[in-house]
């Protein structure tokens, strides 16, 4: 018995050192600030943590983890009733190499494209960062944001019209080939 969990705690460590740069930008892309980034990451880790033995084996573990992390993102944000703020600083974000291949990594300047997220309204904010940063596809999103491909379509596509009016952004916000 003792041998299993520490397995599995080996294994839990091994996923959480691998994905913590990637659970931490999409937290800090969906809360706008470093801090409640880091207060989400470690939420969701928690309970990720608990049900391990179910998360470990399934499918997609980063998937399950993703989608803990925007439920609880959410029940935060509908327990104050508060839209997202702007980031105040992302100093303290681990940066990951640009892809030369990514029009967001190419930005000039990212922290435009990120306080803009960051005015973007909740569901908005979410399928554009899950579906342009993150690179899932429609009905991965979907999974993730727990509604239809159609919402995360139409939030999407909303969110995109919204950051192409920012200024400096348009050339950056594009919808890279997907209709």
């Amino acid at each position: 018995m003792g041998d299993r969990k520490q397995a599995r705690d080996t294994e839990f460590q091994g996923f959480v050192v691998g994905r913590w740069p990637r659970l931490m930008r999409t937290a800090f892309l969906l809360t706008g600030e470093q801090h409640a980034a880091e207060d989400l990451v470690q939420t969701t880790l928690e309970q990720v943590y608990v049900a391990w033995r179910r998360v470990g084996s399934a499918d997609d573990p980063e998937a399950y983890v993703r989608r803990v992390m925007i439920n609880a993102h959410a029940r935060r944000h509908r327990r104050k009733l508060k839209e997202f703020l702007a980031p105040k600083d992302d100093s303290g974000l681990n940066r990951e190499v640009p892809d030369s291949s990514d029009p967001i990594g190419r930005a000039d300047d990212r922290g435009a494209l990120v306080k803009a997220l960051a005015g973007l309204p909740p569901r908005q904010r979410q399928a554009v960062v899950l579906r342009y940063w993150e690179d899932l596809s429609e009905s991965q999103a979907a999974e993730a944001m727990g509604c239809s491909v159609g919402s995360v379509k139409s939030n999407a596509a909303k969110g995109i019209a919204k950051l192409r009016v920012v200024p400096g952004l348009a050339d950056t916000v594009t919808d890279g080939g997907r209709n």
